[in-house]
């Protein structure tokens, strides 16, 4: 993911205010010459030099330095301009909306998935037998109407619960004593209740509620309980849902904030740095997060960290593995002119196949890239959640289809609430009611 909760709700109404806001300048490039494209065009050889520009609207502040050195590095080697502006967490959807209603809009965008896709299908162009597409590993990586490809993904991530093996070790314990929520809960109330012995604030850093934070409670810890029930339900993108696994949602948010570095009161206020600066610092055993928090903790060194599944208590929990998946695709503006849809499609196909491309990838931005000319990934985080996901069955990330970021700011709002002492029943009526509420109106919409 990331840490930019992306927003996948956008009332029809604004959308088409945006859409028609967005097709008058582009009727005026259109007089100058220009035009938009056809999807057809993108599919056009990429073996010309591009004439056109690239503008990367980047989901990923965590990679924005990575991503402004690779823009720079193609534009010193083509000429070709590169701008890459990076969202703010949890700005992503807004951002977009603002610049994609400028005439300079980004050439090159993200969705987090099929509903994040809605919004925005209209503008984006047909990748399939594009260079980039031809670059795939695996085809299912991507997002399709019928024929048309809308969106490529770019890597797959993973995330669940790091823990500082040096302290865990201190505290009497390995990873293989916690196989499931009970031993899980049993070892964290034990480094809790022992904490100024053991020289730490919690067993787990601050769950913090501010916006740079919140987004890993309703969104991927959230994500437990959405995977179990709609395996059991055999559904994919449901229109309600019923909160079957909520109770285990509450167990496991009720052992972060309970055995915690800080006050359920204060979590508020707290940030995803706070909770980083508590995992480094050595003040806390376990830190929920992904692999994409690996530049933030490798002060720590390589060998001093591991990750373990986020457990919540359904039987048979000792056979799961660690979050795997992605919200990160890749679309192309089809409403850019063609010389900058070419070029945005080369400056793609040469950050997957070239070497500086391939390398910042892996090795500066750590991802696992589904492509043929990858280089693996040299992110130990994702080594190890391939290491665990090769016995065990992975969870997949069905939080992907959630409503959109008022569902899950709500979500925030009542389990802030219920933190600082407020009831459980708002929360329920966040996760479960709402669903069906916001699904429903972004289908009248």
């Amino acid at each position: 993911m990331g840490a930019n909760g992306l927003n996948q709700s956008m009332s029809r109404k604004q959308f088409v205010m945006l859409g028609g806001a967005v097709l008058a300048g582009l009727g005026l490039s259109a007089c100058g010459g220009s035009g938009s494209s056809t999807s057809s065009s993108t599919t056009s050889s990429t073996t010309a030099a591009a004439t056109g520009t690239v503008y990367y609207l980047n989901f990923k502040p965590e990679a924005d330095e990575q991503w402004q050195a690779l823009a720079k590095t193609y534009t010193d080697q083509t000429g070709v301009e590169v701008k890459v502006v990076t969202a703010a967490s949890g700005t992503y959807e807004e951002k977009l909306k603002s610049e994609m209603s400028k005439s300079s809009a980004p050439t090159l965008f993200q969705v987090s998935g099929y509903v994040g896709l809605e919004n925005w299908k209209e503008y984006c162009a047909d990748l399939s037998g594009t260079d980039i597409y031809n670059q795939l590993t695996d085809t299912n990586l991507v997002l399709k109407e019928d024929s048309k490809v809308d969106a490529i993904g770019y890597v797959e991530e993973y995330f669940g619960i790091i823990y500082n093996k040096t302290l865990l070790t201190k505290a009497g314990y390995s990873e293989s004593d916690i196989t499931s929520f009970a031993t899980l809960k049993k070892v964290c109330d034990d480094i809790q209740a022992r904490k100024d012995e053991l020289g730490v604030k919690g067993a787990f850093t601050s769950a913090g509620m501010d916006s740079s934070s919140s987004w890993r409670y309703t969104n991927h810890l959230a994500d437990i309980p959405l995977y179990y029930e709609f395996k059991e339900d055999n559904v994919t993108n449901p229109d309600s849902i019923k909160g079957t696994y909520l109770p285990n949602y509450k167990d496991i948010f009720d052992l972060y904030i309970t055995d915690s570095t800080c006050d359920k009161a204060s979590l508020s206020a707290k940030t995803a740095d706070d909770a980083t600066s508590e995992f480094v610092n050595g003040e806390a055993v376990f830190y929920q997060n992904g692999t994409w928090a690996y530049d933030d903790i490798k002060a720590l060194g390589d060998d001093t960290f591991g990750l373990l599944p986020i457990y919540i208590g359904v039987t048979g929990e000792e056979k799961q593995g660690i979050c795997a998946g992605t919200e990160n695709y890749w679309c192309v503006n089809t409403e850019a002119s063609e010389d900058d849809q070419k070029a945005t499609l080369d400056f793609m196909n040469w950050v997957v196949t070239s070497d500086e491309g391939t390398k910042s990838l892996a090795d500066d931005m750590g991802f696992n890239c589904p492509f043929k000319s990858a280089k693996a990934a040299s992110n130990p985080l994702v080594k190890i959640a391939n290491t665990v996901n090769s016995s065990k069955t992975p969870v997949s990330w069905a939080f992907s289809v959630q409503p959109g970021d008022e569902y899950r700011k709500t979500l925030a709002n009542a389990l802030t609430a219920y933190a600082a002492g407020g009831t459980w029943d708002d929360v329920k009526v966040a996760f479960v009611d709402d669903w069906a509420t916001e699904k429903a109106a972004s289908a009248s919409a």
